[in-house]
């Protein structure tokens, strides 16, 4: 018996995925990013870094265009054209008002009806959770609510024609889900590719599980709870 909703799309035309890295959006969400734009939700990513901190052996200067370059063939899989990575410092990331700035702009600019972010939580389903995930899903939540309110940075409109926008859904990816969304078959394998896509960053974590293996795993385990082959969860906040 299925104890997983599916998340309810009428009304959502564009999505905005807001992450710390090149790579965050692969781990399960982007094989539902796949399903939505294939039903013809737009949908586009914001990278607060470039992730030029993730490879131990490499110097930043050369991973960042990597990361990039790797993000952008990730995106291609699933539909995803409008990409934007901010230069915050990688490992160092701070919910502070600069980084809620920041997004609340692209809130604003993009005009989403849903978000995605991942946990602001300190222990996580996978051990402890990275510092960056943490302060940019708090940041998150504070900047949805930034973006609705004309009050907070008044400089988005005044100097950038920016007016507040109220995006009515928050969806936590790698959470404990409350809903879920349908990826069997395509999307699915098309979330495989895009987590493959970051070929060069995978290589270089030790004992990395592949793609195939990792995502078909969480996805089944999902999609039982959703009554399907295969699926997503997400943890849904109603703003």
């Amino acid at each position: 018996m299925s104890d997983l909703e599916f998340f309810d799309t009428t009304g959502i035309d564009r999505v905005l995925g807001v992450v710390a890295h090149p790579d965050d959006m692969e781990y399960g969400a982007s094989c539902a990013v796949a399903a939505w734009t294939a039903a013809g939700i737009d949908v586009s990513y914001l990278l607060l870094t470039a992730g030029e901190a993730g490879i131990r052996d490499m110097d930043p200067a050369e991973v960042a265009p990597l990361r990039r370059r790797e993000q952008e063939a990730a995106c291609a899989e699933v539909g995803v054209e409008s990409l934007t990575i901010l230069d915050f410092p990688d490992g160092l990331v701070e919910a502070d008002h600069a980084l809620r700035k920041a997004i609340a702009r692209q809130i604003r600019s993009y005009r989403p009806q849903a978000i995605i972010t991942l946990p602001w939580k300190l222990e996580v389903s996978f051990g402890l959770n990275h510092v960056d995930h943490r302060n940019v899903g708090l940041a998150v939540i504070d900047a949805i609510r930034d973006a609705d309110n004309p009050w907070v940075f008044p400089e988005l409109r005044e100097e950038e024609d920016l007016e507040a926008w109220k995006a009515d859904w928050l969806l936590v990816s790698g959470d404990e889900p409350t809903c879920a969304v349908d990826v069997t078959g395509e999307p699915l394998e098309r979330g495989i590719a895009s987590l493959s896509a970051h070929e060069v960053y995978l290589d270089a974590l030790p004992g990395h599980p592949a793609p195939r293996e990792m995502l078909e795993g969480m996805t089944a385990a999902a999609g039982e709870r959703a009554g399907v082959a295969s699926a997503v969860g997400f943890r849904s906040i109603q703003m």
